[in-house]
């Protein structure tokens, strides 16, 4: 199968040259990896542009945006970028941070698992972080979730949801859709990817409201974002979050931010996520 990944990278000279290498070392090499520089004032285009000059299949896009640390708009906008510059002839189109060292075998098992089944859109491994010198689960959603630092998708998956949406968020919406449109989701739990970077270091308030903002464009409606933004708040141990979360979901509210997702597929979603709510409590 033909994988092409797109990496958008902003300031990671401590770390792009450890996810390119890794990726030189697969068993299954991708046949295109982009590498967007966006708005980098470290070494992160001299390195990946040496990786590009040792790879005929790595190449590098700079581009400026925002200095703004933007969650969600700020990375998917990059991945676009890097996706313009692809032609149409892969089979699954992924989006991987810059701060990750996969096993040597992980596009070959991720192309097993899509070749064993024609309706699987999605597919990943699980992030594993450092602590006290173990690596250990990145544990902050469920494990039937794909976190969005390792995205891979089926081509066909990846144009019926509409590809991925510049917004918090960004990352529960593509899962959402795809299951809408009736492909499934598989997270391998053999396959260890360590995240160099652990996820959340550089959110701000801004952020948070962001989070409220995006259970609003996904149309949860108050009961649902409730219960979502009080399961965030207690896996981070922060009611100050919960109010956050709260607090941008008013005020997209208020504000009649546009929505992600249409009536239907926001129906859809409520319908899903209130399955989720009945099976773990009843």
């Amino acid at each position: 199968m033909n994988f092409y990944i797109v990496i958008p990278a902003h300031n990671e000279e401590l770390f792009i040259g450890k996810t390119l290498e890794s990726l030189s070392k697969q068993t299954l090499l991708p046949k295109k990896v982009v590498v967007v520089n966006d708005n980098s004032t470290d070494n992160t285009k001299i390195i990946s542009e040496d990786y590009a000059k040792k790879h005929e299949w790595v190449s590098v896009l700079s581009f400026k945006s925002s200095n703004k640390h933007l969650p969600g708009s700020k990375i998917i906008n990059a991945f676009n970028k890097g996706l313009k510059t692809l032609d149409n002839d892969y089979d699954v189109i992924c989006k991987y941070d810059a701060d990750l060292i996969f096993p040597t075998n992980y596009l070959e098992v991720l192309a097993e698992h899509f070749k064993a089944n024609n309706k699987l859109g999605m597919a990943s491994g699980f992030c594993y972080i450092k602590k006290n010198e173990q690596w250990v689960l990145e544990n902050l959603t469920n494990k039937d979730h794909i976190r969005g630092a390792l995205k891979a998708y089926r081509k066909d998956c990846f144009n019926q949801i509409g590809q991925l949406k510049a917004s918090m968020g960004w990352d529960t919406i593509d899962e959402l859709l795809a299951k809408y449109h009736g492909w499934d989701i598989l997270t391998d739990p053999t396959l260890h990817v360590k995240h160099l970077k652990p996820t959340g270091k550089s959110y701000n308030k801004g952020s948070k409201y962001l989070q409220g903002e995006a259970m609003y464009k996904m149309r949860y409606g108050f009961w649902i974002t409730l219960i979502s933004a009080l399961k965030l708040a207690l896996k981070k141990r922060s009611f100050i979050l919960f109010k956050d979360y709260m607090t941008g979901y008013f005020k997209a509210k208020s504000n009649n931010v546009d929505y992600l997702v249409s009536q239907e597929e926001g129906q859809f979603i409520r319908n899903l996520r209130w399955k989720g709510v009945v099976r773990k409590f009843f």
